[in-house]
């Protein structure tokens, strides 16, 4: 995984522009940042883009934005597999000249679609942020759990990475708004675990570093007031982003039907586990307002979850990336149900 990788959850939301808006020259949202079928309701703010498209004649793929359909195109012309999830994985871009420096596809490779491309600048707002911010630390608490399990079975070597990931990529994506928030500083706490076990994974005191680490993330959490923390439809957005982000790092896990990274495996097993985690938080309420949609998500989280037996990748991947695509899809149409919202 790379730097910034997690805000792709703020610009996947205007995939739904892409869609809806291609006959105007500034498209406008009311989308959530967690995925292209999360809440409408939430609200995000988008810069113009003079180089952006003007209708179907001339409609460029905005990297920061486009669905995997849409980018499936720059797959089909460079014939890289699995390059529209990767370009996904490695949002946002500042300009599409960040294919390259983030190492996405070549410099020569960039040339052939370079009148394919363009970016747009995303600015969060409302609820939109805060899905944006509570799904990023959901991130940190999946990649943590992870780490955890993989310390608990001696793999210290393959936990260190999902200790750093939450330190080294999302804190700085996350970092203003904990300063908006007023959260007291927690990169430190998150560092001294991951040097303590890069240093010495036995001492007793990993233990204590992991609790205080997790404790951190809850305490930032709680900065968003309560109620809203526990309102279904706000929560069913941040489950859609975390699974929105399991779903891109599956894909680049397995290649040739073999689940080649398996960091990238680990990864979206934590993110899934959060998930579980959030929604039987809410599924007595869902049960009881929702219970068509309630039983259709709790019975496709279930299989979704069956995907990752444990934290060490088996031999052989249990489903195909387009089974965990559309099993996630599922759950984000049934979530747009329960919270009355058209589905895309």
């Amino acid at each position: 995984m790379k730097k910034f990788r997690y805000l792709c959850l703020a610009v996947a939301a205007c995939a739904v522009v892409s869609l809806s808006s291609c006959n105007q020259t500034t498209p406008t949202a009311e989308t959530s940042p967690a995925s292209p079928a999360a809440n409408p309701a939430a609200q995000t703010t988008q810069a113009p883009n003079s180089s952006g498209h003007s209708g179907h004649g001339n409609k460029q793929i905005n990297i920061n934005n486009a669905i995997l359909s849409e980018l499936d195109k720059l797959e089909a012309k460079l014939g890289i597999p699995a390059l529209s999830n990767k370009i996904q994985a490695n949002r946002p871009y500042a300009t599409t000249e960040e294919l390259v420096t983030k190492k996405v596809i070549t410099q020569e490779q960039l040339a052939q679609i370079k009148d394919m491309v363009t970016v747009q600048e995303i600015v969060l707002a409302g609820e939109a942020k805060d899905v944006d911010y509570m799904t990023k630390l959901g991130l940190m608490k999946g990649h943590l759990y992870v780490a955890k399990e993989l310390l608990d079975q001696n793999q210290p070597k393959q936990a260190e990475p999902h200790i750093g990931h939450p330190v080294e990529e999302i804190y700085v994506d996350v970092e203003e708004q904990l300063n908006e928030r007023k959260v007291k500083e927690f990169k430190t706490t998150l560092s001294s675990f991951q040097d303590l076990v890069k240093s010495n994974p036995k001492n007793a005191k990993v233990k204590t570093d992991y609790t205080d680490s997790i404790k951190a993330v809850d305490t930032a959490i709680t900065a968003l007031p309560v109620e809203q923390r526990s309102k279904p439809a706000f929560v069913l957005q941040v489950i859609n982003g975390l699974l929105d982000t399991a779903n891109s790092e599956y894909g680049a896990a397995v290649a040739d039907g073999k689940i080649s990274a398996i960091i990238e495996y680990q990864d979206s097993r934590g993110f899934v586990i959060y998930a579980n985690e959030l929604y039987k938080e809410i599924s007595a309420q869902m049960a009881k307002d929702n219970p068509e949609a309630h039983k259709s998500i709790q019975a496709n989280l279930a299989e979704l979850t069956k995907n990752w037996p444990t934290a060490i990748a088996p031999a052989k991947p249990v489903k195909t990336t387009d089974e965990v695509t559309k099993l996630v899809k599922t759950i984000e149409q049934d979530s747009q149900k329960a919270a009355g919202k058209p589905t895309v």
